[in-house]
């Protein structure tokens, strides 16, 4: 007979074999599986605009469980956050790098799952229309065929903006589509409008397209909120492998974080085939201290909470979403104290311009709901 693709001949030889198998050590096996909540690009796969990104680039998660036993495992998404979703509601994944609105509409459906840490806040929408479109401001949409994302987290921003200038999501054609089926959809005129992230600036560059909104007053409302997010039971399971995640991250978010290293992050972001220059002009007007800051504070509980109400109120869920005891800041907490980095990111308050009071208030509100 054969056991595991080992033919035995005897009863000795099927006590040594089992022997054997069983001294095997089970964390050989053991796996961390992360999700990334986009298609991304290069070889090997990476994306760009978040320290995970670095992470990934520089393989220092797998550094830093080196000799552990752990295999680390990365899985990119094209269908975003939605997609991501559903692989940790069938426990594929155990971390993910998720934005606000996907997040908040797995919660709605009883997805069991904690928010560690910021992982990339503050990224703008931006409208795009084909090369000498008629289009000029975001009032021109009305009755025109529009690509967005829906369910991601730009899906909200873009019912806001739409409000902002008197239109509703029912004043134009929206059309679902891909990131990349939406650039294809601007550049063969098959939509009128596409709202997109900075793979935009890519397409102007080349002069297929124009750009006629792009948040020029940094205007927090208008802009997603990413974060990482771990499997409940993951986590209370593997309290010690969380805990270097987010340490490896936070070590990650201050390289980002120093304008020393500003050319070194666009460079090492570029990996993923987004041009340098798309990336220096999604990052204009806000520093990178401030877009890779993992901070809890509360500025992304507040975003959170307001995408939570907001989803509920558009219908995008259908059961409200709680913000409390979702957010776990313990981890990010010691890894802060033990780094001594306590102090080296700006906690914001909910405005995302005026400094929080301090850096305990803000992770002290962060830790109430958490």
């Amino acid at each position: 007979m054969k056991l595991n693709g080992i033919r035995l001949f005897n009863k000795g030889s099927i006590a040594a074999t089992l022997a054997a198998l069983l001294a095997i050590p089970v964390a050989e096996a053991d796996v961390l599986r992360i999700g990334v909540a986009t298609a991304g690009g290069g070889d090997p796969v990476t994306f760009s605009g978040s320290p995970l990104g670095i992470v990934r680039n520089q393989q220092l998660l797998e550094k830093a469980f080196a000799g552990s036993g752990t295999d680390v495992q990365w899985f990119f998404f094209k269908g975003a956050g939605p997609a991501v979703n559903e692989a940790l509601s069938n426990q594929q994944l155990d971390f993910a790098y998720q934005g606000d609105l996907p997040a908040v509409v797995g919660r709605s459906n009883g997805l069991d799952t904690k928010l560690l840490a910021a992982v990339g806040v503050r990224a703008n929408l931006y409208l795009a229309v084909p090369k000498g479109s008629p289009i000029k401001r975001i009032e021109d949409l009305k009755g025109k065929k529009v690509a967005i994302f829906r369910g991601t987290n730009g899906h909200l921003v873009m019912i806001n903006l739409l409000a902002e200038h008197g239109l509703t999501e029912r004043d134009i054609k929206a059309i679902n589509l891909d990131t990349g089926s939406s650039q294809a959809a601007l550049i063969s005129n098959g939509v009128d409008a596409a709202f997109g992230g900075r793979e935009l600036f890519k397409l102007r560059d080349q002069g297929l397209i124009d750009i006629v909104y792009d948040n020029p007053e940094q205007n927090v409302r208008y802009t997603r909120q990413t974060a990482l997010v771990v499997r409940t039971a993951y986590e209370k399971e593997h309290p010690d492998n969380v805990q270097k995640v987010v340490d490896t991250l936070v070590d990650a978010a201050k390289w980002t974080s120093e304008d020393s290293h500003r050319d070194a992050v666009f460079t090492e972001w570029a990996k993923s085939n987004e041009p340098a220059e798309s990336l220096r002009a999604d990052f204009t007007g806000v520093p990178l201290r401030d877009r890779a800051s993992p901070l809890v504070d509360e500025f992304l509980v507040g975003r959170y909470q307001a995408v939570a109400e907001q989803a509920k109120q558009e219908k995008l869920i259908r059961r409200p979403v709680s913000i409390d005891g979702w957010f776990d800041t313990r981890y990010l907490n010691k890894a802060l104290e033990a780094k001594g980095l306590e102090h080296f990111w700006t906690p914001y308050a909910p405005d995302g311009k005026q400094p929080a009071r301090d850096a305990v208030a803000a992770t002290g509100t962060a830790k109430q709901g958490g």
